[in-house]
């Protein structure tokens, strides 16, 4: 006697009623690539939400070293030589003016540029080194935003190549002997520029 297996071939279903597996599959992708979505759009607004670490440290082998030589032109048309700037602490922010962190930055930098000068000679010159911008744009961006520093130009951005800045904003620190003393490849604040700038020129102080 023959036994009749008519009632579960065929049927995609096990004999006891649950689905088989491909059928399972097709039944749980759409959830599972909802799931997928869900999860990476939630890490995409994560990453445009975070903003950068204040003061970020970066290594560069011109730390410790003589600055590399570095002109320009500044924005009243004076020729700029880096190495003239001798005798002084020397800060330079590489900026764009449509760079988001350096827009963010901006009011510390113009705090800190105050406190430098209510420091008198004791105070830390201050530049902004133009990279990848026009003149039109950035004295646009300073008319809105305030800001009264001297700002260097240069062919081609020479000066930002010598410093091997390929993005921004970075701030550089040079001592008064010209020796490069920091890299700062995020946004800074004016709390954290002083602090780190009253911390050499204490160190220097004291030789």
């Amino acid at each position: 006697m023959s036994l009749d297996v008519s009632d579960t071939a065929g049927t995609g279903d096990d004999v006891d009623g649950a689905e088989s597996g491909p059928a399972r599959s097709s039944r749980l992708a759409p959830f599972i690539a909802l799931g997928v979505a869900v999860v990476m759009i939630g890490l995409i607004v994560l990453l445009i939400g975070a903003e950068p670490d204040d003061g970020t440290v970066a290594e560069s082998p011109l730390i410790g070293r003589p600055a590399p030589e570095a002109t320009g032109t500044l924005d009243d048309g004076r020729f700029f030589d880096l190495s003239r700037r001798k005798g002084s602490f020397v800060v330079l922010n590489f900026f764009r003016s449509d760079c988001v962190p350096c827009i963010q930055e901006h009011p510390d930098l113009i705090e800190f540029v105050e406190q430098q000068r209510q420091l008198g000679s004791d105070g830390a010159e201050f530049y902004s080194v133009v990279n990848g911008d026009t003149p039109e744009r950035v004295e646009r961006f300073f008319a809105e935003r305030g800001g009264d520093w001297p700002i260097i130009y240069s062919e081609a951005d020479e000066f930002s190549v010598a410093f091997g800045v390929a993005a921004v904003p970075e701030t550089w620190i040079i001592d008064p002997d010209g020796i490069v003393r920091e890299r700062f490849v995020s946004k800074v604040t004016a709390e954290f520029l002083s602090i780190t700038l009253q911390q050499y020129r204490e160190a220097f102080a004291n030789r």
